[in-house]
């Protein structure tokens, strides 16, 4: 998995509703639109932005049958996240990157300067 995508991925999930609705898609098969919307306390239309972004991520594929569509997880794309994010988080401090003093052992931290 590419930065680009790493990044989208994570920002799909970052937002609470968004990852609420992946979750149930990710508990059935396949989820029509609608079945999807009557979940949750929003606008369909809110719906359909947070599915445009779970798309946009390809966390999610959608098939048109007639007027409907069905959407379901692409679990390759999350478990690419996941091993993704596992070897960041074990990979060792780039350049330029030190630790605080008296943070953790293992927890990297970055110092900014003020200007």
């Amino acid at each position: 998995m590419n930065g680009a995508q790493f990044h989208k991925v994570a920002k799909a999930l970052a937002d609470p509703r968004r990852f609420e609705i992946f979750e149930t898609i990710a508990a059935s098969d396949e989820m029509c639109c609608g079945s999807i919307s009557d979940c949750f306390p929003v606008s369909q239309a809110t719906v359909s932005h947070h599915l445009k972004e779970l798309a946009d991520a390809e966390l999610i594929e959608a098939r048109c049958e007639g007027q409907f569509k069905y959407f379901s997880v692409r679990r390759e794309v999350l478990t690419a996240y996941v091993e993704e994010l596992v070897q960041r988080i074990n990979a060792k401090p780039r350049a330029g990157v030190k630790p605080r003093r008296g943070s953790k052992a293992g927890v990297r931290t970055t110092t900014h300067s003020r200007r």
